[in-house]
């Protein structure tokens, strides 16, 4: 703590904000109905429009949107106004799957995306397969929170390497450990509330980036000018090749993103579906006020803080922030706001995310090998996951410290984006099989997840024509899902006939 600038007053406020949140899941605690995991994971009967839009926008908007995003921008100018595209794209695909799947789960008593993906396919092998790949890519997105924690410090931390690591490893372990707590207090309510919280903090946060930023460094249209100068490509339009990444951002980010496991579980939490379908409505528009603030603030950034174009700066933004605060008292309090904001964007996702994969770790395998387990053994097994879970997560952050969170971002969505055909198609097409389905997710997982792991350790692109690894598997699953269903449909009639 030492090595951060905030005065005691500015770290007592943030103290204070995070003491609250821990009191939050106090609250949820003893707002407990049973122990059953209805209650734990989805707080019951559901939730209202206002907390259910302010849980989905707080846990949309995450560590990726505030740093990786502002770190793409930096590196990339004004190509990753894309980024405003596929966020809207993810609300679009969220709404062809969405209602048809909580009409279901009010009547089937859904708990986790899988509890859908059994029921559909009535498949142990289907299911057992779409939990791993759910919670693989959830994993690697609560890596990439953890990671967005530590950065989140490390900015402020000064020059010198060893200071920026030390705080780097106290964001990680103890935003961690609040998250945790609060958590294992009070479930789903816990973490719902607190994202009214956080999303209320966050919106200020966003609103205080513009304020900071054009104090700062005045328009964009000065900042546009100087980079024309001193880095065209950055304001230049995309040629036929940026036009095919552009587009495979779009599909990779719109589809894979609007898959999130834990915003299918907020679908089955929503009281009704008016409330599912006026939040939707509401979150179509946020990408206005919050990825395409945030893309701005690295795109003027670029033009005024010198820096290494061969990555993505995760940091950029503390790093501004923290020469703001050190020039006056108006400065200061402006950065302080703007940190708790950080915070809540990191913590509203990462407790979304840990409370998700403990769901299905317990729900999806413990209560399969203990199918006479009672509910308040699952309870406490879902609880005993998320420490084990977090605690190892954390230890795999601060090993991977220059590890950057695009390269985290895409590799969680690649393999995500190949149980599209699950949700999406499962829900209008009753004649999906589930043979073809699983080969289909079989062939995509085998051309895209080696292809985008193997690219992010060599730190290539992993792209071929412009097109990410995650897309030309989508593309390879729906020609093998189409093939197989082809394939039986022309059986079908040799075998009744047999």
């Amino acid at each position: 703590m030492s090595h951060l600038p905030f005065s005691t007053i500015e770290l007592t406020f943030i103290a204070i904000y995070l003491l609250s949140l821990v009191g939050i899941g106090v609250l949820g605690l003893l707002a407990r109905r049973d122990n059953s995991l209805q209650d734990f994971y989805l707080a019951g009967p559901g939730i209202g429009f206002w907390v259910l839009l302010l849980t989905l926008y707080a846990t949309q908007y995450s560590g990726n949107t505030l740093f990786g995003f502002s770190g793409a921008a930096y590196q990339r100018g004004f190509l990753w106004l894309v980024s405003i595209q596929f966020m809207i794209m993810m609300v679009i695909t969220f709404l062809t799957y969405a209602p048809t799947l909580h009409y279901h789960a009010k009547r089937r008593g859904y708990i986790t995306p899988t509890d859908y993906i059994q029921d559909r396919f009535q498949s142990p092998l289907v299911s057992l397969t779409a939990s791993m790949i759910m919670i693989v890519a959830l994993a690697n997105y609560l890596l990439a929170q953890l990671k967005a924690m530590g950065s989140a410090l490390q900015g402020f931390a000064g020059d010198n390497p060893q200071d920026q690591y030390q705080a780097y490893v106290f964001g990680v372990l103890v935003l961690a450990l609040v998250i945790v707590v609060y958590e294992t207090l009070g479930g789903f309510r816990a973490v719902a509330w607190t994202d009214v919280l956080q999303g209320s903090v966050l919106v200020l946060g966003f609103s205080v980036l513009v304020i900071l930023v054009v104090q700062r460094y005045g328009s964009l249209e000065s900042a546009t000018r100087i980079l024309q100068e001193t880095a065209p490509q950055k304001t230049a339009p995309p040629d036929g090749y940026g036009v095919m990444t552009w587009i495979s951002w779009i599909v990779l980010v719109g589809i894979g993103g609007g898959l999130y496991p834990q915003a299918i579980q907020r679908m089955f939490a929503a009281r009704d579906a008016r409330t599912l379908r006026r939040s939707f409505l509401v979150m179509a528009f946020m990408p206005l006020t919050t990825t395409l603030v945030v893309t701005l603030f690295g795109v003027i950034a670029a033009a005024y803080v010198p820096g290494d174009d061969a990555g993505a700066r995760d940091e950029i933004l503390t790093v501004v922030c923290s020469q703001v605060h050190a020039e006056s008292v108006l400065g200061a309090w402006l950065v302080t706001i703007l940190f708790a904001g950080i915070l809540a964007a990191l913590m509203s996702t990462a407790d979304s995310v840990l409370l998700c994969i403990s769901s299905m770790l317990v729900k999806d395998f413990y209560a399969r090998l203990r199918p006479e387990a009672s509910d308040r053994e699952l309870t406490r097994t879902g609880k005993l996951c998320s420490w084990v879970l977090i605690a190892v997560m954390a230890l795999l952050a601060i090993a991977a410290y220059d590890f950057t969170l695009v390269k985290l971002l895409k590799i969680k969505f690649e393999i995500l984006i190949q149980i599209a055909p699950a949700f999406i198609l499962g829900v209008h097409w009753p004649g999906l099989q589930k043979r073809a389905l699983l080969a289909g997710i079989a062939a995509g997982l085998l051309v895209a997840a080696p292809w985008a792991i193997t690219a992010a350790v060599a730190d290539v692109p992993g792209m071929w024509l412009g097109v990410h690894a995650g897309a030309w598997g989508l593309l390879a699953n729906l020609a093998v899902l189409g093939a197989v269903s082809g394939w039986q449909s022309v059986r079908a009639p040799r075998d009744l006939a047999a």
